[in-house]
Parts: structure tokens; C-alpha cells; sequence
């Protein structure tokens, strides 16, 4: 009797173990939801354009300090050297392009679309063998997008092979690193990839996307589409920002016609000048006629790009206090210059004109934010021109 009911349990936990992993093959086979903002037509064209980058690329920032913070990697080592003023100057500039590559952003382009595309039809090679037959170019120095990859089936017919056999294949042939043959959990499993999103972190998943998927898969669309409706949900956009993935985001939040949190967190930030470029990237995909150029153009001649800007805050931190005159004294601690503020009103105008707009979706909301911001900017201002004053210093 004890034998029998060993072996009832026995059975039994292997009928669960059975179900549990029928489950998660049906899971796996499944994969996440669509999402319910695609691109309806390529978006290459746009997204590579010359000014779209530059829109982009301003919005993305670059803060070095997060640029190149400690990350959960093997090697997190640190190197001192000793370095004369002009070495630092080189290094300095060497840092930023450093930096300037790691932001660089992956492609939006559109789904390649996987179309049968038959070679040949050979009836004489019916059922010559049991199972299919598949050649891969192995030709040394080819782009894997490159490399033909046919199938011959067990009814004689040749044909170019699916989009998820060739990638396979050229995972087979040519490993990249982190890539799997298989789908990930984090991708497969709606639970596990949605606590990911819970936990916020965004930039993991996209990271670990980007290397699992190319930019005109489906599955490469599909999630960093989820990613940047849940972003625009928690509205934690900070966590993207000077990382590669933050033009895309806004990319994309400008192609749906959805800018308005991400101009609302922008202007609480006193990112005025990246509130305008969104505006203006917004305009530019949508081809409103406003003229947005002018302002840009004034904004760029009273602000350094964003690499001029780093460079002069790395060379801050090498003038010695006795070297700072009471003028940069006045401007560190008030966190702006002359040209700032005259920016932030061109700015503040500009922005003001898209929340009366019938573009903008959150006008009261947009319309408090920027009222907060004026009255702030206000104060500094009052506070800036005092201590001038109080100081003797004369305007420039």
C-alpha cells in the first residue's frame, strides 16, 4: 500500500511539473502584447534627418557625471594619473567624445516585414530527405543583414529563409555577445517583464533590447513601445535622460502627439531650451506651420551646445578660487547668467504659444507649470541684479 501511494504521488508531481511547463511554453511561445502605438509609415526618413538629430541629441544632455557613472559590470576599476594643465585640457576633450559615442542613439526604422520569397521549385526532390536542409553564407567580413540563408524544404522547394531562422543562423555562425538564440524571460514572461517596468527600470530593458533584437524586428518595436508608454505613465523621464535611449523616447512621444507630460516635466526641470526642441520637433513631424527655426536659432546664439557647455564646466573646476572673478561668483550662486534669462524669455514665449494652441492636450496643467517657473525666474532675476548692484559690477 505504501508503494502504491509513492508511486500516486510520483505521478502526480509529474502531471504538475508537465502543466507548469506546458505553461511556459505556451508563455514563451506567445510572447508579450502588441502595443498599441506603432509607426504607421517608416520613420527613418525623419528620425535621421539632419536637424532632427540635433533636436535630439540637445534634449538627450550630456552629463558626464551620469554619462559615465559605476555600473553593475565585472571591471569597475579607476585609474589616476598625474597630468599636466594642457594634458588635462586634452582629456578633457577627449571625455566628451568618449561621451558623445556612448549617447549615441539606436535607429527607428520600420518593421521588416518577413515575406516568403521562393527560388525554386524542384518536384524531383520530393521527399529526398525528412527534414529540411539549410545553407548560410559563412563568407568572412559580411554584416549579418548581408548573408543569404535558403531553405530547402522536404518537398523539393528552395526559398530564402524566414526572418527568425536567419537570425538564428547568424547567431549560430557569428555569436554576438549577450545575444540569445532564444527569447529571454524578461521578454516573454508578461509578469516578469512588467515588474521590470514597475521597478522602473527602463534603462536595463532597453539596454538588454537592444541587444537581443535589431531595430526593424517587431519584437524590437513592440517592447520599447510598452517601455515608453509606461514612462510616459510614471512620468519618470529623468532616468532616461543622458542615455541613449531618451531621444528615441521623445522621438517617439512626438510622433504620437504626446509631448505634453514630457514638456511639463522639462519645464518644472528648467529645461527650457529642450521644451523648445520638443515643441519644434513636434512641429517639424507633423509639418505645422509655425515658424520654429527663428526661435531656435535665437536660443542657439545665446546658449553653448551642449559639448561647449561641458567642456566649460570641466574647465570651472580647474580655476582656483582666487581666479573667479565676483561676476562668476554671482552667476554660480544664482545658477544663471544674463544670457540665461534673456533665453528663458524667448523661451517661455515660445512655449506659451503651443499651450493656447489647439496642439497641446494639458493646457491647465502645462499653464501652472509655467506660471511656477516665472515667478521663480523672477526672483532670481531680482536676487541676480542686487547682487550686482550690491557689488558694483555693471552690466555686460
Amino acid at each position: 500500500m505504501s508503494l502504491l501511494r509513492h508511486i500516486r504521488k510520483l505521478n502526480a508531481l509529474q502531471r504538475l511539473q508537465l502543466g507548469v511547463e506546458q505553461q511556459r511554453r505556451q508563455l514563451s511561445d506567445t510572447g508579450l502584447k502588441n502595443s498599441t502605438l506603432q509607426y504607421e509609415k517608416d520613420p527613418q526618413p525623419l528620425f535621421t534627418d539632419a536637424e532632427t538629430q540635433r533636436l535630439l541629441q540637445s534634449m538627450t544632455q550630456l552629463q558626464l557625471d551620469k554619462v559615465f557613472r559605476k555600473r553593475p559590470v565585472a571591471d569597475n576599476s579607476t585609474e589616476t594619473k598625474f597630468m599636466t594643465t594642457a594634458q588635462l585640457e586634452k582629456e578633457f576633450i577627449h571625455t566628451i567624445e568618449k561621451a558623445k559615442k556612448l549617447l549615441q542613439m539606436p535607429p527607428v526604422v520600420k518593421v521588416k516585414q518577413d515575406t516568403e520569397r521562393i527560388i525554386s521549385k524542384d518536384p524531383a526532390l520530393k521527399d529526398f530527405a525528412t527534414t529540411k536542409y539549410v545553407f548560410t553564407d559563412i563568407t568572412f567580413g559580411l554584416q549579418n543583414s548581408q548573408r543569404k540563408v535558403v531553405v530547402r524544404d522536404v518537398d523539393g522547394t528552395l526559398a530564402y529563409a524566414s526572418l527568425d531562422i536567419t537570425n538564428r543562423m547568424n547567431q549560430l555562425y557569428f555569436p554576438l555577445d549577450g545575444r540569445k538564440s532564444y527569447t529571454p524571460r524578461m521578454f516573454s514572461d508578461e509578469i516578469l517583464f512588467q515588474r521590470c517596468l514597475d521597478d522602473h527600470k527602463y534603462e536595463f530593458v532597453l539596454d538588454r533590447l537592444t541587444v537581443q533584437y535589431e531595430p526593424n524586428e517587431l519584437q524590437f518595436h513592440n517592447i520599447s513601445a510598452k517601455v515608453f508608454e509606461h514612462l510616459n505613465e510614471s512620468k519618470q523621464f529623468d532616468l532616461l535622460r543622458s542615455t541613449r535611449h531618451f531621444g528615441p523616447m521623445a522621438f517617439f512621444y512626438a510622433w504620437h502627439r504626446c509631448i505634453d507630460d514630457l514638456l511639463y516635466d522639462m519645464i518644472r526641470r528648467d529645461y527650457l531650451l529642450n521644451a523648445v526642441e520638443l515643441i519644434a520637433l513636434s512641429y517639424k513631424l507633423h509639418k505645422v506651420p509655425v515658424d520654429y527655426k527663428q526661435t531656435l536659432k535665437e536660443l542657439n546664439a545665446l546658449q553653448p551646445a551642449p559639448d561647449q557647455r561641458a567642456l566649460a564646466e570641466l574647465r570651472s573646476y580647474l580655476r582656483k578660487p582666487n581666479e573667479k572673478g565676483i561676476q562668476d561668483e554671482i552667476q554660480t550662486a544664482i545658477g544663471k547668467t544674463e544670457k540665461d534669462f534673456a533665453a528663458d524669455e524667448i523661451s517661455l514665449k515660445f512655449i506659451e504659444q503651443y499651450i493656447g494652441s489647439e496642439h497641446a492636450l494639458k493646457k491647465v496643467q502645462l499653464e501652472l507649470a509655467v506660471q511656477t517657473l516665472k515667478e521663480f525666474n523672477l526672483e532670481k532675476l531680482q536676487l541676480y541684479q542686487g547682487l550686482k548692484k550690491a557689488h558694483g559690477v555693471q552690466a555686460s
